[in-house]
């Protein structure tokens, strides 16, 4: 993932998409060959001269300041997300003393502290999941929500992976589209960040090479941020889940990502999360358990939510 190329796809994706009609520019002239503004409009609406934006488009964007990013962040309406990505992309472009060489990131350990935070949260699915989507430790009531996700146990369960690759998670996730929506977005917010994390990198090729889809959502160079919302699975052992989701950045553990889940009191979505906490401690308290004839004695609560 060369940072110039990635500067002068995302710009260009960016630009695509907004009208000359709604900033104000006339469009009267010679006929438009490609959608949204030309380099030359969004130079006039950053303030900046032609040829210095296209300069700036076709990558050389390593010693731009601070305010000139501002100026094509509002000249190209981007969010805040938005915004943040091009100065990765940016400082990632920054020649430096001895060429960034690509590195293998090993897998993650976290903090045993974190684990104890993790196993405390009783009552609560609670899982660290890596930049690059892997899953890092859970809890136990974590790993029964994910339990599709842990069909091999010789690699570790990666969100991104099963969504793309497994046949499975079109029915585990309710809202498939969105969350592939979301998770191409998060890889390609990760990927400006660190272009040279060469697990991140190794994740997309494969991506990329096996899946239409990911190919098509990463192409477009959506970049997306969320602290907080909802998730809806359907379970394979209590059926339908709407889970409230929320992000928080540990201090003592950069790069990695704590997430909770919880279910709105009184709803089925509670009762089912109560079941599926009931499940998984017979799971753990059974000697040799049987995990098909303990699904058959679940009954999930009609949904509700």
């Amino acid at each position: 993932m060369d940072p110039r190329s990635q500067i002068q796809e995302f710009l260009v994706s960016r630009r695509a998409r907004i009208s000359p009609q709604s900033v104000g520019l006339p469009v009267a002239g010679r006929k438009r060959r490609v959608p949204g503004l030309r380099r030359e409009e969004v130079a006039t609406l950053a303030g900046l001269s032609v040829d210095y934006y296209i300069r700036l488009e076709r990558g050389a964007l390593t010693n731009a300041s601070d305010s000139v990013l501002a100026a094509i962040g509002r000249a190209l309406q981007l969010d805040p997300t938005e915004q943040a990505h091009l100065a990765d992309l940016a400082r990632a472009g920054k020649p430096s003393p001895t060429a960034p060489r690509p590195h293998r990131n090993t897998s993650p350990a976290i903090a045993p502290q974190l684990h104890t935070v993790l196993d405390a949260l009783v009552g609560v699915p609670a899982l660290v999941r890596s930049p690059a989507l892997d899953l890092v430790a859970t809890n136990p009531l974590a790993r029964a929500l994910y339990s599709v996700l842990y069909t091999d146990e010789r690699t570790r369960p990666n969100l991104a992976r099963f969504t793309f690759l497994n046949p499975a998670s079109r029915q585990f996730w309710r809202d498939w589209d969105r969350v592939a929506d979301d998770l191409s977005a998060h890889l390609r917010a990760a990927a400006g960040a660190t272009p040279y994390d060469r697990t991140l990198t190794d994740l997309v090729g494969e991506l990329s090479t096996r899946s239409d889809t990911f190919r098509q959502l990463w192409a477009r160079h959506d970049v997306r941020a969320y602290g907080r919302g909802t998730k809806r699975f359907q379970h394979p052992v209590v059926g339908q889940l709407n889970l409230r989701y929320d992000l928080m950045q540990p201090a003592a553990e950069p790069g990695l990502t704590l997430i909770t889940y919880t279910a709105e009191p009184g709803t089925a979505s509670h009762d089912n999360l109560s079941l599926l906490a009931s499940w998984t401690a017979r799971q753990d308290n059974a000697p040799g358990p049987n995990q098909a004839a303990e699904t058959q004695r679940i009954t999930p609560s009609a949904p509700q939510d």
